[in-house]
């Protein structure tokens, strides 16, 4: 591919290290096209340096398999404090994400609970932590061996979805990435004034939805996604993860999970690994 050319505002960064997203293995099976003016080729965060010589990591919209990409310099991060530049590349998405959807969407608060599904992943392992922060309950669905983690990173309660009902627990917040099949799941484990957040379809597109027992609990249901937003408001999901969350992943607070680093080379190995969901927390790709 021909070296990117920056745009008014752009910053190219010669890329360190990139991480595998749900949403790059979707796009390589062409059923999540970039958006337009995006590259065409995958990779949803990456860290590297700029001309500068600043190490940074970056939110992108797409490009992040490379050994450069160009990025609007208000989508730039600094690599924390504590955090090489190589871990800071499982940053960018994960706590974007969380902190908009757990934050501005649901306005999770402290004394509340909330189910955090898929909480082995990168955003699950993520936004445990977060919650936890912020004094809420934590309660997530994962793989049965995948529950001492989850629960060292401050889960309250794991349940193993492959054998136990999370419709028994009673959730403020919901944090869904499974879509269909959980739906009506979701909807019983919400308390009266719940939020169900939905921000993925791993499970499947359409199901059905009892809206008498929505209305029931004056309960919310909401779907986002975070690559297709305009860059105006990506711009202010950064400067509220700069404000809320770096510092707490600066004090240690929260930290980076990383299951393991793949060189980029190897990318389609690792997308069978978290295809197979075999990991937790994020999968790397790194270059020399």
């Amino acid at each position: 591919m021909p070296d990117p050319q920056p745009g008014p505002g752009e910053v190219v960064v010669q890329v360190r290290a990139s991480a595998v997203n749900r949403a790059d293995l979707l796009q390589v099976a062409g059923l999540y096209p970039p958006p337009p003016g995006a590259p065409e080729y995958p990779g949803l965060e990456c860290s590297g340096l700029t001309p500068q010589g600043e190490q940074v990591c970056a939110l992108l919209a797409g490009g992040g398999y490379a050994e450069q990409v160009a990025v609007p310099r208000e989508h730039l991060l600094p690599v924390p404090d504590k955090i090489g530049l190589e871990e800071a590349a499982a940053l960018p998405e994960v706590a974007c994400t969380v902190w908009s959807n757990l934050t501005m969407v649901a306005g999770l608060t402290a004394g509340e609970t909330v189910l955090i599904h898929g909480g082995g992943s990168g955003i699950g392992t993520f936004a445990i932590q977060y919650a936890k922060a912020l004094g809420a309950e934590v309660v997530v669905t994962a793989r049965k061996a995948k529950h001492p983690v989850l629960v060292t990173l401050g889960a309250d309660r794991c349940i193993d979805y492959e054998n136990e009902d999370f419709s028994q627990v009673r959730a403020d917040v919901v944090l869904d990435i499974m879509g269909a099949p959980y739906l009506e799941g979701n909807v019983k484990a919400l308390k009266t004034g719940g939020r169900l957040v939905v921000i993925g379809l791993q499970g499947g597109r359409k199901a059905e939805l009892d809206l008498g027992a929505l209305l029931a609990k004056r309960a919310t249901v909401v779907g986002t996604t975070l690559r297709t937003r305009p860059k105006e408001q990506k711009t202010q999901i950064i400067l509220g993860v700069l404000n809320d969350v770096w510092p707490r992943i600066e004090s240690g607070e929260i930290r980076p999970v990383i299951d393991r680093r793949i060189p980029l080379s190897e990318a389609a190995a690792a997308h069978r690994l978290v295809a197979a969901n075999e990991h937790v927390g994020k999968v790397l790709l790194t270059r020399p």
